[in-house]
Order: structure tokens, then sequence, then C-alpha cells
């Protein structure tokens, strides 16, 4: 019987999520709810699967993995693309990439969860609370202040939607971002360093690249008012992470809400986890019942549809 194997089923939801029904009558499920890092330990664990079933870009696989994994037939990654899977591999070693439709982005609500808690102080409201303190802080306002929006595709444009709702003003910058794209959205265009010295709060929507790796270094970083914050729910080495550990240490900027990190899970002695001036989360931004039974319903067509010898959602192989 064909077995297939589900790696980072984080939440113990991937059976849940979907029916499953068309594919256990022909194949034999193993969900992993741990993640596995080491790739010696991925091949030993993996080595007897027809068919892994990858979540996102939480375990990456590169050639030098696959081509341990002599009876792999099929890959599915949850969403459209993955970075972190050599397609191009993939088919050279004859095994099939297939991808999900992409929900509704659910990205957009968790980044304004992120502005907001920075803007009202909700993190900090909550810990005094509960330690008997009471108004130690005063928030701040969103209306009049200035967003600045790296990136302007399809969820970048999103944001700002919602902060022209809060009568926030909005400027934009990313590389390729034209004057014309800003007015179609209904923002201003602004140059680089415009965005970030008069920017209250930046927010990164960037898909990462070799080109876009490192897009906020440390000089970018010392740029920002030390008053503004920085929200990060794309990816983490879109920011120099070194230099944003120092920017939150010395207080080149207040503060920052990060969803995304250069490796995931964080590790337990990462500065991050002990700094006061930063809110953290598990890269949940598209973790939601809707996004996840988008993904899993798609896998379980992807996965029937390789059985019966046909091909749903192929990858490109450029990516």
């Amino acid at each position: 019987m064909t077995r297939i194997a589900i790696l980072d089923d984080y939440q113990g939801v991937a059976l849940s999520a979907a029916d499953w029904s068309p594919v256990t009558a022909r194949a034999e499920l193993t969900t992993f709810s741990e993640h596995i890092a080491a790739e010696a330990e991925l091949v030993a664990v993996l080595a007897d699967f027809d068919i892994i079933v990858a979540m996102r870009e939480r375990t990456p696989f590169p050639r030098s993995l696959m081509a341990r994994l002599p009876n792999l037939k099929l890959l599915v990654t949850t969403g459209p693309g993955n970075a972190s899977i050599d397609v191009r591999a993939a088919r050279e070693l004859g095994i099939s990439v297939f991808g999900t439709r992409a929900p509704v982005p659910p990205n957009l609500e968790h980044t304004w969860a992120l502005i907001l808690a920075c803007a009202k102080r909700l993190v900090e409201f909550d810990r005094d609370v509960r330690s008997g303190a009471w108004q130690q802080h005063v928030a701040l306002d969103l209306a009049g202040a200035r967003l600045g929006i790296v990136g302007l595709g399809n969820y970048g444009s999103r944001v700002a939607a919602i902060a022209k709702a809060f009568e926030m003003d909005v400027v934009a910058w990313s590389p390729n971002l034209t004057e014309d794209r800003c007015e179609q959205v209904g923002v201003r265009w602004a140059q680089k360093e415009e965005l970030l010295t008069t920017s209250d709060f930046v927010t990164i929507h960037l898909k990462l690249s070799e080109r876009s790796r490192n897009t906020l270094g440390k000089d970018d970083l010392r740029a920002m008012r030390p008053s503004a914050y920085l929200v990060n729910t794309s990816r983490g080495p879109v920011v120099d992470e070194r230099a944003l550990v120092s920017a939150l240490e010395d207080g080149w900027i207040a503060g920052a809400a990060l969803d995304v990190f250069d490796v995931e899970p964080l590790p337990l002695d990462h500065p991050f986890r002990r700094l006061p001036n930063v809110i953290l989360t598990p890269h949940v931004g598209y973790v939601t019942e809707r996004s996840y039974q988008v993904f899993f319903a798609d896998v379980v067509e992807d996965i029937v549809a390789h059985l019966d010898g046909s091909e749903l959602r192929p990858l490109p192989a450029g990516r």
C-alpha cells in the first residue's frame, strides 16, 4: 500500500481539516506533529514513504534530501508555490511536486493584529493587569500616523486599504514599485529613505528571494525613527536579523512585532525571546481554520489525482 507522510502537523489537525476517505482506502497515512530539522533524521524517518505532504516552508526539500529518499514519487506542498523546495531537482529525480490553491490571505488580519498590538500596547497592558498594575502606559493613535508599506502586492495593497480606513497616512516602496501602482491602490509612492525616516509603523510584504534578502539592513534600521515599530509577517530573512536584534537592544526603534524568523521554530536561546520590546508569534499568519480546510482539501485532490495517474496542480520547475 502507498505510504503517505504528513509533516509538521503542529496542531494535530491535518486529518480533521478535510475528508481523507478518498485516500485512506488506497494509502496509509502517518502524521508528524514534531518538526524534524536535521537532514539525516529526515532521511531515516521518511525513507519508506511514497508521498510526502509539506506544510508551506516548514521543512525544506533541497536536492540533497530528495536524492536520499528513493521511494518518494510525489511531494505535495500547501500553497501554490514553495521557495524551500527545489522543484527542478525534484523533476530530475523523478519526483512530482504539486501545490494547492491560496486561500483569501488571512495574513492580512494577522498583520493588523500585530500593528494594533504595538500601537495599543496590548501585551504590556495584559502583563500589567495580571501583575496588579493599572494604566502604566499610554497608547498610540493610528489616525494621522504614517504607515510605511514595503511591498504593495496582494498583501500590501490590502493592508493599505485598512490603513486608510483608520485614517492613516500611507506611503509605499519596494525595488520595483511604480508611482502608477501606488496611484491604483490610493497611496503615495516614496523613496526607501523617506519611508523609513518618516513612518511611525513599517510593515513588510515582500516575497523572499535572493534579491529581497536583507532588504532592510543595519543602515535602514538605524534610519528609522526611535519611536517607530517594525512589523514583519512576510519572511524573516527579508530583514537582517542580527541588525534587528541590535536595533531592539540599543533603542534604534521602539519595538517590533514578528511572525517570521530566519530559523523556525525560533531557537530557545534566541535573543528575541528575552527582549521586552518585541512581540513574537510562531509564524501563524496563515494558520486559520479556513486556510487549513482549503489546503488539505486540495492536498487530498492532488494525491487522488496522482494515484489515478494524472497531475492536478503541478508546480513549475523554475520554482
